[in-house]
């Protein structure tokens, strides 16, 4: 299992964009939201990609 990050930030915003449709101006939105940083909203990005794929999987 994938393992969360260690900011609950990052892992709010991947939940966050996971539960919501595509959207091409997600970083800028993720970064406002949470006041995350470039690298930690590419690392909420990557996560919710996952958490997409699993949801995928266990349907």
């Amino acid at each position: 299992m994938t393992e969360l990050p260690a900011d609950p930030k990052v892992a709010e915003a991947a939940q966050w964009i996971a539960n919501g449709d595509p959207r091409p101006d997600v970083v800028p939105e993720i970064r406002r939201r949470f006041e995350l940083s470039a690298l930690q909203a590419a690392q909420a990005c990557g996560l919710a990609q996952k958490i997409r794929v699993s949801r995928e999987a266990f349907q």
